[in-house]
């Protein structure tokens, strides 16, 4: 006789049942005794329990129940079931995953009480290989529906939870590749145009600054700031957000100027305009006590014109902006593994930072009130954050303490057999490997380790052997012509690649020159290799491809008569400041011609008003540009189409 089907319906239905009378209990006998009475295979009883109570959640929803407790009780129900072995271990997190999904933010508030209490039933092995996931997404969707402004602690808490739950090795937690939040967008008004503060300024002078009746309140009317506001302090402040936000093109160079001058103006505002009548601070902090508040509200950036004025004389506002100085400054000088090659901090970048975090430590404690306490606290966390950053490099190695063979249980120690016993003693010795060529093998050296540094196990040529036939043929007394030379067979470059990066420095070194092929690169590396062989490898004519100070950016090869010298020809100094004289207010001509960006040109016009001086900075910034291919060739090239052709025949004369 084949046996019954299992019907879902019924056992559902008896389930629900057993889990009402459950509540109303508040035992889990009733579902234990169901479970155990309905025929079936555990499995099906199992997911027919998990859809039982969820059903049973499903209709307190429906109802609104005003009060949480019968939304826990049921989870506490399900957390039980899961512990006697009838339910899912799934089943508690997929019923508060339902629940904070389906009710307002202010009773969510009190179910995530219940999720933090509980964080040591969830971090046990019933729950935690099972649950993680499901606490994880449950967190992130909550998050999303919370506003980091209004909602600064709840957040927090969240962020809190998570850290407890998960242990710190968790790599979606660390950001180990030190990436940036740039969807961070910070709006302003970057139409001068539009600008009501000249507006303002005009309208305080005609109306004598008159406020309407009833408008504002003795108490609420904030004090005269004394702070002058202009647009142009207005959006250089506010662009100071971006590098904050993306600080990698503080690496750049015309970035870098932008960033310095716009710090050194806001700083020497907060420097001339100090806090110090914080009567009104202190009476707002009262009356948020007063009502019960304990928090600061944190909103995003208000960047409106008109609370300019009023946001440079509070004292959290200052705080912020000076913390986020800080910051950047500590990611600027800090090694961090993930930074690119170039992300390196000149001497003169790395002075003015740390004469500007000095002046930021000494403002944060000169901000009423407890300015002390603050900046040490500051001071500390920085610190603390350092340690972090070293533990990240490193790998994020375990906190969790190996067991030693100390700390480990003394077992009664088992004699073994010495090797001499069954190898034999003496130079003489020989090992048997149950093969007469395998043994003959073995035995031809007794060390093994010394059989391995044997000079005839050298197969991998020196430098001097393998490049000196590179070295003569790149020399222009031989013209040797570029289709002939070893470096253009792309078996020997293949080989030449593999024996730089076992022996050469050079391959390793950081570079911003391009090249286009794999000949050219194995030029620019014969080049600097010739400087270090003996001298009896004829390499006097060969120069490198660094630029030196005396050359003015000669050619990477000695330039032969036969070779026209313009093509590789770097543009000098002189050369660029000769052109940059001639072209004086005509340089945005030349700018369209080299594509240049539009934010370039603006950076170059906010840089100086001397119109000598801007064609210069075009000139520089073409070159840092372009790099290599900021020859003569290439500059004389645009000044033709951009119609300076005596220039150009000027500069190729030259």
């Amino acid at each position: 006789m084949s046996p019954s089907l299992f019907n879902f319906v019924e056992a559902k239905d008896k389930f629900t049942t057993s889990a009402k009378h459950a509540l109303t209990g508040k035992t889990g006998k009733h579902l234990v005794n169901a479970f155990n009475q309905i025929p079936g295979s555990e499995t099906e009883k199992k997911t027919t329990l998990d859809q039982a109570l969820r059903g049973v959640l499903g209709d307190q929803i429906v109802e609104q129940k005003s009060s949480c407790d019968d939304y826990l009780s049921l989870i506490y129900l399900s957390i039980d079931s899961v512990t006697e072995g009838i339910c899912s271990a799934t089943t508690p997190f997929v019923l508060l995953g339902d629940v904070l999904d389906c009710l307002p933010l202010d009773q969510c508030d009190k179910i995530f009480s219940f999720v933090e209490e509980n964080v040591s039933t969830w971090k046990s092995n019933s729950f935690y290989t099972a649950g993680k996931n499901y606490l994880l997404r449950m967190c992130n969707d909550l998050l999303r529906r919370l506003s980091k402004s209004q909602n600064t602690v709840f957040c927090g808490r969240i962020q809190l939870f998570l850290a407890r739950l998960f242990p710190l090795s968790e790599k979606s937690g660390l950001n180990l590749q030190s990436q940036f939040n740039l969807d961070n967008i910070t709006v302003f008004n970057k139409n001068e145009q539009e600008s009501t503060l000249g507006q303002k300024n005009t309208e305080e002078k005609e109306d004598g600054m008159e406020v309407e009746e009833g408008e504002m309140g003795e108490e609420d009317a904030p004090a005269p700031c004394s702070i002058p506001i202009d647009y142009n302090l207005y959006r250089k402040f506010w662009t100071l957000q971006d590098y904050f936000r993306n600080p990698v093109q503080c690496y750049d160079k015309f970035s870098w100027m932008t960033f310095v001058k716009y710090s050194d103006e806001t700083l020497a505002v907060f420097k001339s305009y100090k806090l110090d009548d914080m009567q009104a601070s202190k009476r707002k902090l009262e009356d948020l006590r007063a009502s019960g508040g304990d928090h600061v509200y944190f909103a995003k950036f208000l960047t409106s014109e008109k609370l300019m004025d009023l946001q440079l004389s509070d004292s959290n506002f200052r705080r912020h902006i000076l913390l986020q100085y800080l910051i950047l400054f500590q990611y600027l000088k800090g090694q961090v593994k993930f930074k690119s090659s170039g992300s390196v901090l000149n001497d003169d970048q790395a002075a003015w930072i740390e004469e500007t975090s000095k002046l930021a430590y000494q403002l944060l404690r000169e901000i009423p009130p407890d300015g002390d306490k603050f900046a040490t606290m500051v001071e500390h966390i920085l610190g603390t954050e350092e340690n972090w950053n070293s533990w990240k490099n490193e790998g994020c190695p375990s906190f969790v303490k190996e067991r030693t063979v100390d700390d480990k249980p003394k077992r009664p120690a088992r004699k073994r057999q010495a090797p001499e016993d069954f190898l034999g003693k003496g130079p003489d010795r020989k090992i048997f490997m149950g093969n007469d060529e395998l043994t003959r093998l073995w035995n031809l050296n007794h060390d093994n380790m010394d059989a391995c540094k044997s000079e005839s196990r050298e197969f991998v040529p020196s430098l001097d052997d393998f490049f000196s036939e590179a070295i003569e043929q790149a020399d222009p007394a031989n013209m040797v012509e570029d289709e002939y030379k070893v470096v253009r067979n792309p078996n020997y470059g293949w080989r030449a690649l593999r024996l730089l990066s076992r022996r050469s420095p050079h391959f390793f070194q950081p570079t911003n020159q391009k090249f286009k092929s794999l000949a050219d690169y194995l030029d620019s590396m014969v080049s600097k290799l010739a400087k270090e062989l003996p001298k009896d490898i004829p390499c006097e004519e060969i120069k490198t491809g660094e630029e030196d100070d005396d050359d003015n950016g000669d050619n990477l090869l000695k330039d032969s008569n036969d070779s026209p010298s313009m093509q590789n020809k770097m543009v000098s100094n002189q050369q660029m400041d000769d052109v940059a004289a001639k072209l004086g207010a005509r340089w945005k001509t030349l700018a369209t011609h080299l594509e240049m960006k539009a934010a370039e040109l603006r950076e170059i016009e906010t840089d100086s008003e001397d119109v000598d001086m801007q064609a210069k900075l075009l000139l520089v910034a073409w070159q840092d540009r372009e790099g290599n291919q900021a020859t003569v060739e290439n500059l004389a090239a645009a000044l033709n189409v951009a119609g300076f052709s005596q220039m150009a025949e000027t500069l190729s004369e030259g």
